[in-house]
C-alpha cells in the first residue's frame, strides 16, 4: 500500500479518457492558478478548468502560538469568564470549600472593634473577581447590547461598530465610577473634602471603610483588565503610550492602597474619570452621526480636561511635595494584629528595599521619608507628562474643529499598523491547494460516500462508473489520486 499519491494508470478501455484504440487521449490540463479563482462552490473552492482543488483559509500574518492564545481569547471571552464564574459559585454553594471561596465575594480582614477594614494579599482574590467579572461583563455587554443598538442606529462598518461599543462601555464603567468616587460617601464626607492638607492627616492610619475599600479593589481590578484588553485586541495608534499609562496608573493605586494613602488615590482617580466620561460620551456621538453635539462634547471634554488633569491635578502634586513634610510624621511604623506602633528609625542595613516591604507585606514596615515622597511624586509627574502630550493631540483637533472639521480623537481611534485607505471589512483570504486524503483500505473498502461529506463535493450522476467528479473522469483515477496502488479494470 503507498501512502504518496499516484497518478492513474492503464490502457485500452479501462482508461476512461482512451479513445478506444488502446491509446490514452493527451491530456489538456489547465496551467494551475496562483490567484483567487474565478468559480467557487461553499467552502472548498476549486479552479473550474484543472485538477487542483483549491481551500481558502483565513490569512494570518506571523501568527505564532501567542497570538493564537490571544485570538482565541478574544473569540471566547464571554464563555470562559462566565464558566470560570459559573465554577466559582458552584465551589461556593460546598460548606467546606466557603472559607475559600468567600474571599472572592467579600471584604477581607474586618475590623468589629473599628467596623473598618485591614489590608493584606487576601485582597488579590476580589481583585481577580473583578478582572474576571469586568472581562465577560465587557465583552457580553458590547456583543448583545451595544453593537445590535450600533447596527439599529445605522452603523454598518464593522470597525466603526466596534470602536463605539468599546467607548460605550468605557462610558457606561465611567458613569457608575466617577458618581460614586465623588459621592458623599467617600470623598464629598471626608475631612479631605477641598482641603488637599487632610489628604495626609490619616495616616498612618491602615484601616479603611468599607465602600473606600472596595472602590479601590475594584478600580485596580480595572485597570489590570484594560492591561489585558489592551495587549489582546487590535493595536492602536498610541499602543504604547496607553500600555505604559495603565502601568502606572495601576501601580499608583496599588501603592496606594498598600501605604494607606486611599484619600489621594481617591481623588486622582476622580479628576481622571471625569474627562474620560466626557470624552467617551463625545466619541459615541461622533459615530452615531450627532457631529454637532460631538464638537460641543469635545469642548466640553476639553475644559474637563485641562482643568481636572492639569490644573488641580498639579495642586494634588503641589500638595505631596509641600503639605507631607508638614502633615505626615518622618520615620517607620508597623502593623500588628491592627494595632500601629512607631515611629521607628529606618532599617540603614537593607538600602532602599524596606520602602517595598508594604507592597507585600501588610504587617512589615511602612514609612515616610524624602525618598517615599519623591518616588510617589516622580510617578504622578510622569502620568503628567503623558497627559500633556496627549494635550498637544487634543489641541490639534481643537484647530481642526475650528477650521470646520468635525471633532476627530487622534489618540487611538485607528489601529497602528493600518494605512491610509486600508481598514476594510472583509478579511484577507489565501487558497491552498487541498492534500489528497490517505487510508489504509482495501480498493473495495473505500467509502466514496465519507469522501463526499468530508470534501463537501457532490457526486453526479454517471451511466458507466457513478462517480463523476470535475477533473476526475472515472473512478479509477479518483482512487489513484487518493494513494492506492490498486488499479481498477
Amino acid at each position: 500500500m503507498s501512502s504518496s499519491p499516484a497518478p492513474a494508470s492503464g490502457n485500452g478501455s479501462g482508461n476512461g479518457n482512451g479513445n478506444g484504440n488502446g491509446t490514452a487521449k493527451p491530456s489538456a490540463r489547465a496551467p494551475r492558478r496562483t490567484g483567487k479563482p474565478q468559480h467557487m462552490n461553499g467552502p472548498l473552492y476549486k479552479q473550474a478548468n484543472s485538477n487542483v482543488v483549491l481551500v481558502r483559509r483565513v490569512k494570518r500574518k506571523n501568527e505564532g502560538p501567542m497570538k493564537q492564545l490571544t485570538r482565541w481569547f478574544v473569540n471566547n471571552q464571554i464563555g470562559f469568564s462566565f464558566n470560570m464564574l459559573a465554577l466559582l459559585f458552584l465551589a461556593h454553594g460546598m460548606p467546606r470549600a466557603r472559607d475559600y471561596t468567600a474571599k472572592y465575594f467579600n471584604l477581607s480582614y474586618y475590623n468589629p472593634s473599628t467596623g473598618n477594614y485591614g489590608i493584606g494579599w487576601a485582597d488579590s482574590h476580589l481583585v481577580l473577581f473583578c478582572i474576571v467579572l469586568l472581562t465577560g461583563l465587557r465583552a457580553a455587554t458590547m456583543e448583545y447590547i451595544l453593537a445590535p443598538f450600533a447596527k439599529s442606529q445605522g452603523i454598518s462598518k464593522r470597525k466603526d461598530i466596534t470602536r463605539f461599543s468599546e467607548q460605550a462601555w468605557m462610558s457606561v464603567y465611567y458613569a457608575f465610577f466617577w458618581p460614586l468616587g465623588l459621592s458623599q460617601y467617600i470623598y464629598s464626607q471626608s475631612p479631605a473634602y477641598l482641603n488637599l492638607r487632610e489628604l495626609w492627616t490619616s495616616w498612618p492610619d491602615r484601616e479603611l471603610t468599607g465602600l473606600m475599600k472596595g472602590y479601590m479593589l475594584a478600580q485596580l481590578g480595572f485597570w489590570l483588565q484594560q492591561l489585558i484588553v489592551i495587549n489582546i485586541e487590535e493595536r492602536r495608534k498610541d499602543h504604547w503610550q496607553m500600555f505604559t499609562h495603565h502601568i502606572v496608573t495601576s501601580v499608583l493605586i496599588y501603592a496606594s492602597y498598600r501605604y494607606g494613602h486611599t484619600r489621594v488615590g481617591n481623588l486622582i482617580l476622580v479628576l481622571m474619570d471625569v474627562s474620560d466620561l466626557v470624552l467617551g460620551v463625545a466619541k459615541c456621538l461622533k459615530y452615531l452621526g450627532y457631529h454637532t453635539i460631538c464638537d460641543v462634547m469635545f469642548g466640553v471634554f476639553m475644559v474637563s480636561w485641562l482643568v481636572a488633569r492639569h490644573f488641580l491635578y498639579l495642586a494634588v502634586c503641589y500638595s505631596v511635595w509641600a503639605h507631607t513634610p508638614e502633615t505626615m510624621p518622618t520615620g517607620c511604623f508597623k502593623n500588628t494584629k491592627g494595632q500601629v506602633t512607631g515611629p521607628f528609625e529606618a532599617p540603614t542595613d537593607q538600602g532602599f528595599g524596606y520602602l517595598l516591604e508594604p507592597l507585600w507585606d501588610s504587617e512589615g514596615l511602612f514609612c515616610y521619608n524624602e525618598t517615599v515622597k519623591w518616588s510617589f511624586l516622580s510617578m504622578l509627574l510622569f502620568l503628567q507628562c503623558l497627559t500633556i502630550m496627549w494635550f498637544s493631540m487634543i489641541i490639534r483637533v481643537a484647530v481642526k474643529v475650528l477650521k470646520g472639521a468635525p471633532a476627530e480623537d487622534v489618540r487611538s481611534d485607528d489601529e497602528g499598523g493600518e494605512a491610509e485607505g486600508e481598514g476594510e471589512d472583509e478579511d484577507e483570504f489565501v487558497y491552498e491547494e487541498a492534500q489528497p486524503l490517505e487510508e489504509e483500505v482495501g480498493v473495495e473498502e473505500i467509502d466514496l460516500k465519507n469522501w463526499e461529506r468530508r470534501t463537501g463535493v457532490k457526486r453526479q450522476a454517471s451511466g458507466t462508473t457513478g462517480v463523476s467528479l470535475p477533473g476526475h473522469s472515472d473512478r479509477k483515477e479518483l482512487l489513484g489520486r487518493i494513494g492506492c496502488e490498486k488499479q481498477v479494470e
